[in-house]
């Protein structure tokens, strides 16, 4: 029956539709392989700008930014906005690329407990010395599936007069009604103030980021965001792709709210089965094993059965939290997902993680 994906980031399986692959040739055959140049030079075409408005106006904010990956987007973001006399404030889990933007920045970092809001208020109290402060988190984290209290963050920040950031990679496209975002599915839309997120994942999986909020901070990263401004701007057929993708988002969000079955479907048999499984109602399903050798070599065996996952251990993850990282897309059937689960019971029961 071949080999089924279940370790990619195709959320909603839009990176093989056959309307998004169409947009990518038609983009290619109309605009060029690529513009050989940055965007303030000669990189910019009517394709990227309609994006960028589609964007904005799929997130309901003023405008948006492109960048080459959202790892650009977070390494642009901080140094441009952030100065010395500001403050930063991160979820000690936060993505890498987070942690290397606010590296990059030269205003006061502190770093919060992973998801704990009483450590949040304690470091927001004192930051209260700064001229600006600025909580950064993701929305979905990536390792774990679980989703930050955005509720609660963004209560905090009204209470200490503070600016939310999320990175929502990992939300974009699939959590919330209309697959807005963590923002959206938690009623916080209003309350976020910027955004950071990607076109490699669930909008169409071949690259490009982008930093979508206030007009001013937009404008503001044209000009100073270095990522942006020295890296070449998106190709056409990337640009064809993601806006095609979001068009089908906005059209219906039936794609988008197929995942919830889907992903309660896995966790409920896994769990059945006797597996132990982090986060909660995320299509990020990580099958907690603790050790590394073991999750490796089931993840082997998982494809010796027709079903390709990876192990994840140290640095990735923390020691003694090694796990198999499972992706449910919208394009698993019911029957690919019950495969997977027996695949894993038997492998599991193989090796000794199940009795």
């Amino acid at each position: 029956a071949g080999i089924i994906n279940f370790c990619a980031n195709n959320y909603l399986g839009l990176s093989s539709h056959p309307e998004v692959i169409r947009a990518a040739v038609e983009a290619l055959e109309k605009f060029g392989a690529g513009l050989s140049s940055v965007r303030f030079i000669c990189g910019t075409q009517s394709i990227h700008k309609d994006l960028e408005e589609k964007i904005a106006r799929f997130h309901q904010r003023e405008d948006a930014i492109l960048y080459a990956s959202c790892f650009d987007a977070n390494a642009g973001i901080f140094e441009a906005l952030l100065t010395p006399e500001d403050a930063v404030l991160s979820d000690e889990l936060n993505h890498a690329s987070i942690i290397d933007g606010i590296r990059l920045c030269k205003a006061n970092k502190y770093r919060y407990k992973h998801m704990d809001m009483q450590d949040l208020e304690t470091k927001l109290k004192e930051a209260q010395k700064h001229r600006l402060r600025l909580v950064a988190t993701d929305g979905a984290f990536s390792m774990d599936g679980d989703i930050a209290p955005l509720r609660e963050i963004c209560q905090l920040a009204q209470k200490y007069d503070a600016l939310v950031f999320i990175d929502e990679c990992h939300a974009t496209g699939f959590l919330g009604p209309n697959g807005r975002g963590t923002d959206e599915l938690l009623g916080v839309m209003d309350k976020v103030t910027i955004i950071n997120s990607t076109l490699g994942k669930a909008l169409g999986g071949a690259a490009g980021g982008y930093t979508t909020g206030p007009k001013p901070l937009i404008d503001l990263l044209r000009q100073r965001s270095r990522p942006y401004l020295f890296s070449n701007s998106l190709p056409p057929a990337v640009v064809g792709c993601a806006s095609k993708a979001l068009d089908l988002l906005m059209e219906s969000n039936a794609i988008a709210q197929s995942m919830a079955a889907k992903t309660q479907r896995f966790r409920s048999k896994m769990t059945a089965a006797g597996f132990t499984i982090s986060g909660k109602d995320h299509p990020i399903c990580p099958v907690m094993l603790g050790d590394a050798r073991l999750a490796s070599v089931m993840a082997e065996d998982m494809l010796n059965r027709g079903i390709y996952v990876i192990g994840f251990s140290y640095p990735v993850v923390p020691k003694g939290k090694a796990r198999i990282r499972v992706q449910i897309s919208a394009v698993h059937s019911d029957e690919d997902i019950d495969r997977c689960v027996e695949a894993f019971t038997e492998v599991g029961r193989k090796h000794g993680a199940l009795p």
